[in-house]
């Protein structure tokens, strides 16, 4: 965990070097800026002798951010949106990709760089998760979990949109708003219990950047560890979005998730109990985008 954790912070290092270019911000403006899309994909086949069946998938996405200044102070939010299907005959309809992240953050600074912040975020789902084929019994719906992280820290923010925020002062909430989740003692609440928190130390950073002509980054990645006997374990939730502009409403875009929380145990194909492992998705698609 500890490699993982020193690759992470060496690549977004790398990528924040090259953050020069930004939209800026002036004093009492609102500065909204982000992608929305959607991606469709289908196969269809007839008589089709190497096999295969029809199939369709489609993904929509939002990921914005609205900020103000007013003075020595700023205040930024910024709100991410996934959910994807794919169907096709055999395996009938499946979520592909489900996401609701909220952040919002005050800061007062007198240089412009420097900033005292608090910080509140949200993390959820919309529906329904199964480890398919098994379509009986969910393994995630809305609300369960749910994550919210409130802080109060210092924040390094040299250009709109390139930011550094480190909090000592972190409170971790993890809610399972579901009976049957609740009961099996999902994502690190007790049995029976809807609710952890957890009181540690926390760090985000964040950058939107174009990296060439028509190709623009989103990245930001949080890390959170606990003051407790699992201090050092660090959690890890690092969201990338690639858009490839082709045209003015055309482009592809590839967006990669990648977590790590000691509290989410894996099970074997025996039902037997396992420690946390990394988990990884990536999701390639093209369709209609629009830039704002």
């Amino acid at each position: 965990m500890k490699r993982l954790l020193f690759t992470l912070v060496m690549i977004f290092s790398v990528v924040a070097l090259y953050a020069q270019d930004d939209k800026g911000y002036k004093d009492g403006e609102w500065v909204l800026s982000g992608v929305t899309g959607l991606n469709l994909s289908q196969t269809a086949m007839s008589n089709w002798s190497a096999g295969g069946e029809n199939s369709v998938a489609g993904n929509a996405y939002l990921n914005g951010s609205l900020l103000h200044k007013s003075g020595n102070w700023l205040w930024q939010n910024t709100l991410v949106l996934d959910y994807g299907l794919s169907q096709n005959k055999t395996n009938g309809t499946q979520k592909t990709n489900d996401n609701i992240n909220f952040t919002t953050q005050l800061g007062y600074s007198t240089n412009n760089k420097w900033f005292y912040t608090l910080m509140g975020d949200f993390k959820t789902q919309f529906a329904h998760g199964y480890k398919y084929p098994d379509r009986d019994n969910y393994i995630s719906t809305f609300m369960a979990p749910a994550y919210s992280n409130i802080s109060l820290g210092l924040e390094f923010r040299p250009k709109a949109n390139y930011s550094i925020y480190l909090s000592p002062i972190s409170g971790k909430m993890t809610f399972v708003n579901d009976d049957y989740l609740s009961d099996l003692g999902s994502f690190g609440v007790d049995p029976g219990k809807r609710f952890k928190a957890e009181f540690g130390a926390y760090l985000k950073a964040r950058v939107e950047q174009p990296v060439m002509e028509n190709v623009n980054l989103v990245s930001t990645v949080d890390f959170f560890t606990p003051y407790n006997d699992q201090f050092g374990n660090v959690d890890v939730n690092w969201d990338i979005l690639i858009s490839m502009k082709v045209n003015k409403f055309l482009s592809a875009t590839l967006n990669t998730t990648l977590k790590y929380d000691n509290d989410v145990k894996t099970v074997d194909a025996e039902g037997n109990r396992k420690g946390a492992k990394v988990q990884l998705k990536e999701v390639l698609g093209v369709g209609i985008a629009y830039h704002f």
